[in-house]
């Protein structure tokens, strides 16, 4: 008689289902479903230029528009078994504080279906003077201080400072989107590690994406990982939001723009993942689907350890968002 089929798939959805559900570390909810036939020829466009690219959305997007976005997308979640999840929510000159009264009406409404954690998203950068002014005020609201030193590039360490100043100062958690560019050039993951050390915030700060580290060679690779370990420094990966990043002619060692998990996890790095953008110009064929997001990581990155995927889908999330410690 044949053996009974074994599908690790199956087990490592039982595990995530016995762990409370799936966690969605990282997402931007108030973009969620915006994307129209009109602009989606924008989504072929530079990183760089969809940060301002999506400011007409923005300006032209009500509360009540940035609220039905975000109660789709939490309704998607919640019918995946989701048991928390982290958003960035924009907060600048452009979209003031709409976003911020979009989701003060989710919590509110979805609060006791499933943890939500938010994060203000300074597409703007925190140095120049108007964009400061929203990072302070969108400061008080927001549970996680979110922070794009690239935005404000050449004073990546001052944009830090003021990121790291803020939350220790406010008690409140750091998550940073960092090394998005695939390139060895970025060494946003290790200056973020060293200033979480400088500000003894150590176990409060989040790297979100950390792609270029695996366009290191491994030597410098290894030693980063030996940082974030004495930062103790989470870091968040979004699978599907980085999997389509160009190829350029560039030398580096043979890897893929995934976040290196195969390689953090063994080294006791906590890792958790997200959907990233869902259904707008940055992912216009995202769908937030969090079983996606797992099976591109694993495959990947070539990580097959069923009960460390659960894990990633579940535990490390709910460190990240400061859930459970």
């Amino acid at each position: 008689m044949n053996a009974k089929n074994y599908n690790p798939i199956e087990e490592v959805l039982e595990l995530i289902k016995a762990k409370g559900g799936w966690v969605n570390s990282h997402s931007h909810l108030d973009r969620a479903y915006s994307l129209t036939a009109d602009t989606f020829a924008l989504s072929n466009s530079y990183l760089k230029e969809k940060w301002h690219l999506v400011d007409d959305m923005k300006r032209k997007s009500s509360v009540d528009d940035i609220y039905f976005r975000m109660e789709k997308a939490i309704t998607f979640m919640l019918e995946q078994g989701a048991q928390a999840i982290g958003s960035f929510i924009d907060c600048d000159e452009v979209i003031e504080d709409r976003s911020i009264l979009a989701a003060t009406r989710l919590k509110e409404n979805y609060g006791k279906d499933i943890e939500i954690r938010f994060a203000n998203q300074v597409l703007k950068g925190v140095i120049d003077p108007a964009a400061r002014k929203w990072f302070d005020l969108s400061s008080d609201f927001v549970d996680i201080i979110g922070g794009l030193p690239a935005k404000d590039f050449g004073k990546e360490d001052e944009h830090l400072d003021i990121l790291l100043t803020t939350a220790k100062a406010k008690n409140k958690l750091v998550h940073v989107h960092v090394d998005q560019f695939n390139t060895d050039e970025e060494i946003e993951t290790e200056q973020l590690a060293r200033k979480t050390i400088e500000h003894g915030m150590q176990g409060k700060v989040s790297a979100v994406h950390s792609i270029s580290v695996a366009a290191h060679p491994r030597k410098y690779r290894y030693e980063l990982y030996e940082l974030i370990k004495q930062a103790d420094m989470h870091i968040i990966s979004c699978p599907t939001a980085w999997i389509d990043h160009n190829r350029t002619e560039r030398l580096a060692p043979s890897h893929n723009s995934i976040t290196p998990v195969d390689e953090m996890i063994p080294r006791g790095i906590n890792v958790a993942f997200g959907t990233d953008n869902i259904n707008d110009i940055y992912k216009p064929f995202s769908d937030g689907h969090l079983l996606t997001e797992l099976r591109v990581m694993l495959e990947s990155c070539h990580f097959y350890d069923v009960e460390k995927l659960a894990e990633i889908a579940t535990d490390n999330g709910l460190k990240a968002l400061g859930i459970q410690k």
